[in-house]
């Protein structure tokens, strides 16, 4: 059972995810019905599972968190916040209780008693029943009679392809009752005719069980929990005070007679569709067949095919540079054959490792999806009013990088709640709305992913940042930093601006985990802020950690990559297109836009590198905003993919270095940090 144990739990950790995101809906006004179903699916589908493994205290928390579910599902009149507010706290519990019956950890009452005494209270209330503890999932209501029950059981025909098995759902009601009353009466008017028609992976029969028992009808429901999506399904008792509502239908037989059934109503309440029909089920087949399928592979299976393609791509590009070495001595024909053939390689091994990029591809809303409910208690504790507005949440990133991606972005949202949204009484003084918007956005951008954080606050004070860096010792007196610089401040480790420690910020270890964080994925951030209107942090992150397309270029005796998608055009400029200012730095005149140039021979000390433009060439870069720089190499080698290796997992952080990779004739090569190289034209002059 072990591996349907991981599966379970696994499943777990995708259904609680997805109540949380629908629960932080409901404390917008955008909720609709919709979102308490999704809700109600996913408590129940965790419930219906660990009454599986024998998981008793997942299953009565879950029974009593589903019976307040689906009093909401027929009345939302009852939401409020702070109903809302014991849901989020509900699912924690729940989130906490899988963890521990994962772990084979004992979940201690005591831990679950307030919220769960709150629902029951909820539920009495609602109900008019008093606020008792809900029965166990594999017990029995006391003082609740013998009751007969007779149920009419008609599965849908493909009921056994989703691994369901009506043997184990006769033994779970045989267990409910007395065996002596127990009775299955089997009806086999569907079976066809021929048997050239059978299929055996239909579900053919039906039945009509007979049975007494202490047991509530909710109980006996229970037992087809995991097929009543798949089945019609009516259950009478002699008891009239259970006695439901009961709608007919007809479903046509496998003789073409027509044999009236009884649906409970505890099959979906939509209105039955053509596809539903066993008319229709071949069709149905046929559509299902055309709908996209997914499977569960384990992620370190994910990393090993992904590190296999990169080597593939570092051999990949061996073959071509041994290939080049051929050319003098191979006749051109056998010549001419091999490059065709190392092309078709390229091509096919570019379209693997995209394929494999894609399969660790993930929407950011798995982060995203998290910061309503943060801002929304952040708020709470500090007495604001905040609101967000998220967009771009289906833009897909690599999964590591999504992995890393949510303590940076909670640190961010925190400082945007804490120290950049005002009171509402400040925001009224201001002229703004009492309530402040934080907007949370995610694009694609030249083969990047661009993540914005924008508040409406107060922005950075500048004169208190740089008071507080002076009283610090970062600065001295007599420094006169520009405003940008000053903003770059809220960065260094320990900085704060808190006036006191909280639960919430003032101990400086915010932002420089955010900053560091981002440097170990190969991203960079910047900021934009304008005090008294708000302030913008944009994050830009690669794709993926695994590979990029490079242009190779050569300064002296290295070669260096630049990524292609910063590079906007190559040129050997003129002497007529290149002037010197006062400082010594040169300015490229490029259809009258003035770009400043960088050597590499400067930032690197390479000795042998060209020092004139006029001699070399001239790559034209774009910066991350939207500036462009020159940069001045010997020769441009060619254009390929290449592997990222990190150099902080295996050397040290390099100024203007990004990553390294493995070159075809075997050499390592250093990857350029566009971005670090702008920032850094200035400080060797």
């Amino acid at each position: 059972m072990e591996q349907f144990r991981t599966v379970f739990f696994e499943e777990c950790a995708d259904l609680l995810a997805s109540a949380e995101n629908h629960l932080s809906i409901l404390s917008s006004d955008t909720f609709d019905q919709e979102d308490i179903n999704a809700i109600f699916r996913c408590v129940h589908s965790v419930k219906g599972g660990a009454g599986t493994f024998g998981f008793d205290t997942l299953v009565s928390f879950t029974h009593i968190f589903e019976t307040t579910l689906d009093i909401l599902r027929n009345d939302t009149s009852h939401l409020n916040p702070a109903l809302v507010d014991l849901l989020l706290r509900a699912n924690d519990i729940l989130v906490v209780l899988v963890q521990n019956a994962e772990n084979n950890i004992d979940s201690p009452p005591e831990a679950m008693a307030s919220v769960k005494e709150q629902l029951l209270t909820f539920v009495g209330s609602t109900t008019g029943t008093p606020s008792a503890p809900a029965a166990s999932h594999q017990g029995v209501e006391e003082n609740s009679g013998l009751k007969k029950y007779t149920i009419n059981f008609l599965p849908e025909l493909d009921l056994m392809r989703f691994g369901n098995e009506p043997y184990l759902i006769f033994r779970e009601l045989k267990k409910l009752g007395i065996e002596e009353s127990y009775h299955c009466e089997v009806h086999k008017e569907r079976l066809p005719e021929s048997l050239n028609d059978y299929n055996p992976e239909h579900c053919y029969l039906t039945w009509t069980i007979h049975i007494e028992t202490e047991a509530s009808i909710d109980r006996v429901k229970e037992c087809f929990e995991f097929v009543e999506d798949d089945c019609k399904l009516d259950i009478q008792t002699t008891t009239s005070s259970v006695q439901e509502p009961l709608a007919e239908k007809h479903i046509a037989s496998g003789d073409g007679k027509q044999t009236q059934v009884v649906q409970a109503l505890n099959t979906p309440k939509t209105p039955p569709t053509a596809s539903s029909t066993p008319q229709n089920q071949q069709a149905q087949a046929q559509t299902d067949q055309q709908n996209v399928h997914s499977i569960r592979v384990e992620l370190d299976r994910i990393d090993r095919l992904v590190n296999t393609v990169g080597e593939m791509v570092i051999k990949q590009a061996m073959l071509l540079d041994a290939a080049q070495t051929l050319k003098n001595t191979a006749t051109e024909s056998t010549y001419d054959s091999m490059t065709k053939g190392l092309e078709e390689l390229t091509q096919h091994t570019r379209d693997l490792q995209e394929s494999v990029m894609s399969i660790r591809a993930q929407p950011v809303k798995a982060v995203f999806a998290r910061m309503p409910r943060l801002i929304r208690e952040l708020a709470t504790q500090l007495n604001k009013e905040v609101h967000i507005d998220m967009s771009g949440e289906n833009t897909e990133i690599d999964k590591t990088v999504i992995e890393r991606l949510g303590e940076p972005l909670t640190h961010m949202i925190r400082n945007a709640v804490d120290h950049g949204i005002e009171s509402p009484k400040e925001r009224i003084d201001a002229g703004k709305p009492s309530f402040g918007t934080i907007q949370l956005s995610a694009e694609h951008k030249s083969g990047r992913i661009v993540i914005k954080i924008i508040d409406d606050g107060r922005g950075i004070n500048r004169e208190k940042v740089l008071q507080k860096a002076i009283k610090q010792g970062i600065l001295t007196e007599e420094s006169a930093p520009s405003g940008e610089e000053i903003d770059q401040l809220i960065f260094h480790p320990g900085f704060s601006t808190a006036d006191s420690v909280t639960n919430i910020s003032g101990r400086g270890v915010g932002m420089d985990v955010v900053k560091k964080s981002i440097q170990a994925l190969g991203g960079r951030i910047s900021i934009q802020s304008v005090e008294g209107q708000g302030c913008q942090f944009n994050l830009l992150l690669p794709l993926t950690l695994a590979v990029l397309d490079g242009m190779i270029v050569k300064a002296g005796d290295e070669c260096y990559v630049i990524p292609l998608i910063n590079i906007l055009e190559t040129l050997r400029p003129s002497k007529k297109q290149v002037s010197t200012l006062v400082g010594g730095v040169d300015i490229l005149d490029l259809r009258e836009k003035n770009i400043p140039l960088i050597y590499l021979h400067d930032i690197f000390s390479l000795s042998n590198a060209t020092r004139v433009s006029t001699e070399g060439i001239v790559v034209v870069l774009e910066t991350e905003g939207g500036e462009n720089i020159g940069l001045v190499v010997d020769e441009i080698v060619t254009q390929q993919q290449v592997v990222l290796k990190s150099l902080e997992a295996n050397y040290d952080p390099i100024p203007g270095i990004s990553a390294a990779t493995i070159l075809g004739n075997g050499r390592v090569s250093l990857i350029l940090d566009v971005n670090m190289l702008h920032r850094m034209k200035n400080n060797y002059h």
